[in-house]
């Protein structure tokens, strides 16, 4: 690429991504990504570009116009969605009240193609979170909880780390509930994720959360909730009586 940034196209983008493709790099990434008939990644396609690599591409154009984005999130390959994601949060960042208005009804009308977890921890909270007000937006995030599609189920639940950084942890557990039944386990990891984060801001309120919901949640949602409590706490809630499992909300 040139050494002076550029405004991207789609298929400058795909040029270079290509370019730094490795073959067996690739074939690791369908493993770790679960591309396997049956698996959350299924089918999908990599290049072989490791993320600092994707990174570095984006950085080459000083410009992502929210078409190219739109049209490289509808690429087959894993690394042209993750850039596209990446250029919008950069967008999202540099924008201005209108752009990042613009960049965020972007996200959410292409939030299924927003289509493997990296994809979606890299950009929900700084693009949905972060347009969401901290402990609202709660009609958004409700439509996004209530979809049969696990990647906006996953949006709506890790978009609320940008409300934990503003040490806001509403959203968090009142998601964190509705997920309780929730049956992906990349949800169970995504639930228990932020709640470990909410607590690190609010010891006392992740308890009170435990303390209502951790004989019903799935052990690895409450196994990734604890990981940071000490060890007695750890101990305390994993030998807390288990209750029938929550039901999986309807129209999920």
């Amino acid at each position: 690429m040139s050494s002076s940034p550029t405004t991207a196209t789609a298929a400058a983008v795909l040029r270079e991504l290509k370019r730094l493709g490795d073959p067996e790099q690739a074939q690791h990434a369908r493993r770790y990504f679960k591309t396997g008939p049956g698996e959350y990644g299924e089918g999908d396609v990599f290049l072989g570009l490791k993320v600092p690599q994707t990174r570095g591409v984006l950085a080459g154009f000083a410009e992502v116009p929210l078409e190219v984005a739109g049209e490289l999130l509808e690429s087959p390959f894993h690394e042209a969605r993750l850039f596209a994601v990446l250029a919008l949060a950069r967008a999202y960042d540099r924008g201005t009240a209108v752009q990042r208005k613009a960049v965020f009804d972007l996200y959410l009308a292409r939030a299924r193609r927003v289509n493997n977890w990296d994809l979606v921890d890299a950009s929900a909270p700084n693009v949905v979170g972060r347009h969401l007000p901290a402990g609202g937006g709660r009609r958004v995030l409700a439509r996004l909880a209530a979809s049969p599609d696990l990647w906006e189920r996953r949006i709506a639940m890790v978009a609320t780390l940008a409300h934990i950084r503003q040490g806001n942890l509403a959203n968090t557990f009142w998601l964190a509930e509705k997920f309780l039944g929730d049956p992906e386990d990349l949800m169970h990891k995504a639930t228990g994720w932020m709640l470990r984060e909410a607590g690190k801001r609010d010891t006392a309120a992740l308890e009170d959360f435990l303390g209502r919901f951790a004989g019903r949640m799935p052990r690895t949602m409450l196994r990734y909730a604890i990981e940071r409590l000490p060890p007695e706490r750890r101990r305390h809630w994993l030998d807390a009586p288990r209750q029938p499992p929550a039901q999986r909300s309807a129209g999920r």
